[in-house]
């Protein structure tokens, strides 16, 4: 789970979420990239409150797809899976993916997405930042699970689109396969994410 800049009320319900799952062999890393507003000290106390099961790596300021990436290289579970820090599991979401997961190497699933309005379901097009597409039919970062080797093999890149990229480079080297799950809570409602700055502008462009 990449963090930076989260209010603390959300990232301790990411934390609570993987705590609270039916699945209990885990073990979540937290990157802190740099982050200066999300109440530190708070965290750090939560960490600590549950060290058996979290591991905390703080950096400067990289961004989302560099933290990742050193989540992965510090992993040494058997599947890896991703956490936004303002999102969260329901409780048998990973032991749906293990089920899922039994016959392929990656998969990607549909989420239970929190909105204000319908227009919140749509977000830019990777290929054309002018057009919109359903979350459905799109990849999304937090519903990324597979096998280690996967995400050892391919790293994520910067910007816009790095959960696609890196799914359509899995697709070209091992089994992957998109799912029915919604058990990955994601909140659209935040005015500061990617999508929905790129959102913002793209709409602005058209007035």
């Amino acid at each position: 789970m990449a963090v930076y800049n989260t209010d603390f009320h959300h990232i301790k319900r990411a934390i609570d979420s993987v705590l609270n799952q039916d699945f209990k062999n885990f073990e979540l890393i937290i990157i802190d990239d740099g982050s200066k507003k999300n109440n530190r000290k708070s965290l750090l106390k939560y960490v600590e409150k549950h060290e058996e099961k979290i591991t905390y790596i703080r950096h400067s300021n990289r961004g989302q797809s560099a933290s990742i990436n050193r989540g992965v290289l510090n992993s040494i579970g058997d599947f890896i899976t991703i956490l936004d820090s303002d999102d969260e599991y329901k409780p048998h979401h990973l032991s749906s993916c293990l089920h899922e997961i039994e016959n392929v190497d990656l998969i990607c699933s549909t989420t239970e997405t929190v909105v204000d309005s319908m227009e919140d379901y749509y977000v830019p097009d990777k290929n054309d930042h002018t057009k919109l597409i359903h979350l459905d039919d799109g990849i999304l970062f937090g519903t990324l699970f597979g096998r280690q080797e996967v995400f050892k093999s391919i790293l994520f890149k910067n910007g816009f689109a790095a959960d696609a990229d890196f799914y359509e480079k899995a697709s070209e080297q091992f089994l992957v396969k998109k799912v029915d799950l919604r058990t990955y809570i994601y909140y659209r409602n935040m005015p500061n994410s990617i999508c929905s700055t790129l959102k913002k502008e793209q709409l602005s462009s058209l007035n």
